[in-house]
């Protein structure tokens, strides 16, 4: 919730001044600033751009952290696809036969018995 505010924050220093039709028409005009207020005006510019800056490399760094993430995440998924269509390879080649079919059909009895007496007993 912090960093809400410090965004917020960081945006009304950025936008300060500024309205729907660009800058804020000064009373004075352009010949009348004296060189006091353009150092003001220039500093002013210079911090927005140094939060424009850290924002944009704050943004950056977020999203070269996702797409390291995001890589991950492929590579893990590539693995698993891997894992389970050799898995399905080998189940395929167990009930091709009739053998393997009543032998796989004794087996899932056995699992299914035992969990049975297991959640039972619970």
């Amino acid at each position: 919730m912090n960093s809400r505010r410090d965004y917020r924050s960081t945006r009304a220093a950025l936008f300060d001044g500024i309205e729907e039709g660009g800058i804020r028409a000064s009373s004075y005009s352009s010949h009348e600033i004296d060189e006091h207020e353009d150092d003001r005006a220039v500093e002013g510019l210079q911090d927005r751009v140094n939060i424009l800056k850290r924002l944009t490399g704050d943004i950056h760094e977020e999203v070269e952290g996702h797409n390291r993430m995001l890589d991950r995440m492929g590579n893990d998924m590539d693995a698993s696809r891997g894992i389970l269509s050799g898995t399905m390879d080998r189940f395929k080649m167990v009930f091709e036969t009739k053998s393997s079919r009543r032998l796989a059909t004794l087996v899932a009895s056995f699992v299914a018995l035992f969990l049975l007496i297991y959640y039972l007993t619970k």
